[in-house]
């Protein structure tokens, strides 16, 4: 029997950043750099093919508008495929982080709060 692929953890960010509102590449930089207290600085190489995949996969469109300084910008859109895949994804990965957590708890000479 083959067993589905996970979504990658860069790819899960993404879709989180967009559950909210429309953004473009930059403003999820910064967003995903701010809202993690600066753990995680996703370079723009790594951005954008994790934006053309999620593309590619239906989970995200693309659009352009023009900014309020004037500027065309490519903001990209959670689409309902993107939703399901997310929320889906989103409760796999915490029932994965809570494993982890409990072989972490339970180690000897380790504390977590």
């Amino acid at each position: 029997m083959e067993r589905k692929k996970p979504i990658e953890h860069t790819q899960l960010l993404v879709l989180s950043l967009l559950a909210g509102e429309d953004m473009y590449g930059y403003q999820m930089i910064l967003e995903l750099a701010r809202r993690s207290d600066h753990t995680f600085e996703m370079k723009e190489g790594t951005l954008y093919p994790v934006l053309h995949g999620l593309e590619r996969q239906g989970y995200v469109e693309a659009y352009q508008q023009e900014a309020p300084t004037g500027r065309v910008r490519k903001y990209y859109h959670l689409t309902r495929r993107g939703e399901a895949a997310l929320k889906k994804e989103a409760e796999a990965w915490k029932e994965y982080a809570g494993a982890v957590n409990a072989v972490l708890r339970s180690s000897t000479g380790l504390s977590l709060a």
